[in-house]
C-alpha cells in the first residue's frame, strides 16, 4: 500500500531534492572548469565517484517521491528497501569521507560549500528522512544482501577502469600506487562498513517499528 505524501514530508522532500541537485550540478560544473583531461573523460570520471552516484540516488528518490510517487520509478523509490539502501549508500559516503578522506585535501570557496553538501549535509538529511518518514515494518535482516550488490559492482568497475585508464576515484582503490593486495584489503574493510551499517539500519528499523506511534509523521 502506497504511503501518502504528507505536508511535512513534502516540505522535507522539496528542500532535500533542491539541495541534492544543486550539489551534484555544481560539482559537475567545478570538475569541468578545473579539468585536467578531455570533457568526455572528465564526465566519465565524475560519474565514477561513489559520492556522486549516491547523491544522485538521493536526488532521484526525493524528486520522484515528491513529484511522481505513483509512477513506475516513483513506486520504486518509495519502497522502504530502496530508501534504506540509499540511506546505506549515502551514509557510507559521509562516513568514509569524514573519517578517511577529509584530511587529504582542503577545498575552498564554492568547492568547499559543494563538498560539505555532498559529504555532510545531504547524508545527514537523508538519514533524518529515513528515520522520520520511511515505513520500516517490512525491513528484514535478509534485506541487506541485495543492498551490497551496488557497492560490489562499483568496486569491480573501479578496479577494471583504473587498470585500463590509469585513474582511480579514491586513493584507497589506487592499485597502481598500493598494489592489488592492499586494495583488496581496503575493499574488504569498506565492505565491513557497509555490512555493519546495514545491520544497524535494520536493527533501528525493528526498534522503531515495534515502538508506539511508529506509523510516521
Amino acid at each position: 500500500m502506497e504511503k501518502r505524501v504528507t505536508t511535512s514530508e513534502r516540505i522535507f522532500l522539496s528542500n532535500g531534492a533542491a539541495l541534492a541537485w544543486i550539489a551534484v550540478f555544481f560539482q559537475l560544473y567545478l570538475i569541468i572548469v578545473n579539468r585536467t583531461a578531455s570533457i568526455p573523460e572528465t564526465i566519465t570520471r565524475f560519474f565514477s565517484f561513489f559520492t556522486i552516484l549516491s547523491n544522485i540516488l538521493v536526488a532521484l528518490c526525493f524528486t520522484y517521491r515528491l513529484l511522481k510517487p505513483n509512477a513506475k520509478w516513483g513506486r520504486f523509490f518509495s519502497r522502504p528497501t530502496t530508501q534504506t539502501a540509499i540511506a546505506l549508500y549515502i551514509g557510507v559516503t559521509g562516513i568514509i569521507y569524514n573519517t578517511i578522506l577529509r584530511a587529504l585535501w582542503k577545498p575552498e570557496g564554492l568547492q568547499f560549500l559543494v563538498n560539505e553538501l555532498l559529504h555532510s549535509v545531504i547524508p545527514v538529511l537523508f538519514i533524518l528522512y529515513w528515520l522520520f518518514f520511511v515505513p520500516k515494518e517490512s525491513l528484514k535482516w535478509t534485506s541487506i544482501f541485495p543492498w551490497l550488490i551496488f557497492p560490489t559492482v562499483y568496486c569491480i568497475y573501479s578496479i577494471i577502469r583504473g587498470a585500463i585508464a590509469g585513474v582511480y576515484p579514491y586513493p584507497f582503490l589506487d592499485a597502481k600506487e598500493l598494489g592489488y593486495n592492499k586494495v583488496i584489503l581496503n575493499i574488504c574493510g569498506v565492505t565491513v562498513v557497509f555490512i555493519v551499517l546495514s545491520l544497524l539500519l535494520v536493527a533501528i528499523a525493528k526498534l522503531i517499528a515495534r515502538s508506539p506511534g511508529s506509523k510516521g509523521l
